[in-house]
């Protein structure tokens, strides 16, 4: 199979699974009680029973559940997300607003993680049973482990409350302004750890599993500096596996943005989601819930593309 069609294939296989989840997703939804106008009602005590009785019409709530996935499936494949109930505001322009905010804090988790990574992990490697390697493993372990939440909670309380200098609230300027790097700290710290600690430790595996085998004896029997054969031959193989898990972790780093922003009240999908669930809104939860496993899935596919770009021994026979 050449890669062309193995990418195809991936490709296809992508609808089932955005279908199971979409099936999934709606039927935790209608398992829970309660619906969107009660929330509506309870919120505004004066609307009429009459009221709450044409927002349930409107919106197809007295609808048979099956009859409800299939209206909301049919409106998704015409490119109508549905409405947000209590503002009557569209899905997509919700997610249009947010998304930006999800995309910086996400992109500044990876590039935290790889800039953190790398260079320990080949610290780590090149010291081998060493302090420094003992030291790292710690820390690595150490960012695996603690939960997400709480490590921004302990953020919270070092950053803003004890030492005072950066902020939590969320930001106060627009996205592009240099001032939302600020703002970008704590959270960007908080779901870029766990992917760093991970891909360090991976990191530090590939290069001292490299630097066992012959070709790395030979270039040292030849002569070569210590820096060149680690730099330049046991870096270069060492990566493949890496970039390909730094893929994946990009998953990971979507995923968690949903607990990141609301711990930190970051304005992007994550917190949209949460006030969703609160606020039993259908369409925009499984809007949120579809975009997020599309990132999967596209993370996912990029992985095995660089996979085997970076490798070209790799064959899809």
């Amino acid at each position: 199979m050449s890669l062309r069609r193995f990418i195809l294939k991936r490709l296809l296989l992508v609808f089932p699974i955005l279908f199971g989840v979409s099936v999934i997703t709606f039927a935790l939804v209608q398992l829970t009680p309660g619906d969107p106008v009660d929330v509506v009602v309870a919120l505004n005590p004066d609307i009429s029973p009459a009221e709450e009785a044409r927002l349930r019409a409107r919106y197809g709530l007295n609808d048979p559940i099956w009859s409800q996935y299939v209206q909301w499936l049919t409106d998704i494949l015409r490119g109508d997300f549905g409405t947000v109930i209590a503002t009557d505001r569209a899905v997509s322009t919700v997610i249009v607003e947010r998304l930006p905010e999800t995309i910086a804090l996400g992109l500044f988790g990876w590039v935290f993680a790889v800039v953190i990574a790398i260079p320990t992990g080949i610290y780590a490697a090149v010291r081998k049973d060493e302090l420094g390697d003992h030291v790292s493993r710690f820390v690595a372990l150490s960012g695996i482990s603690i939960p997400n939440f709480w490590l921004g909670l302990m953020l919270i309380l070092i950053g803003a409350l004890v030492i005072d200098a950066w902020p939590v609230l969320p930001p106060r300027k627009p996205l592009y302004h240099p001032a939302t790097l600020w703002y970008l700290l704590l959270p960007g710290i908080t779901i870029g750890t766990a992917s760093a600690s991970t891909l360090m430790r991976i990191m530090r595996s590939s290069m001292a599993e490299e630097m066992n085998k012959e070709y790395v004896t030979a270039a040292r029997a030849k002569g070569l500096p210590e820096r060149t054969v680690v730099l330049k031959h046991v870096l270069r193989n060492s990566l493949i596996s890496v970039t390909t898990v730094a893929a994946f972790l990009t998953a990971s780093i979507v995923a968690g943005s949903v607990v990141v922003e609301a711990v930190f009240g970051w304005p992007g999908l994550g917190q949209a989601l949460v006030g969703a669930v609160r606020n039993r809104e259908i369409d925009l939860i499984l809007a949120i819930t579809l975009f997020i496993g599309v990132a999967i899935i596209l993370a996912n596919l990029a992985a095995d593309i660089m996979y085997a770009v970076l490798d070209p021994r790799i064959r899809y026979d």
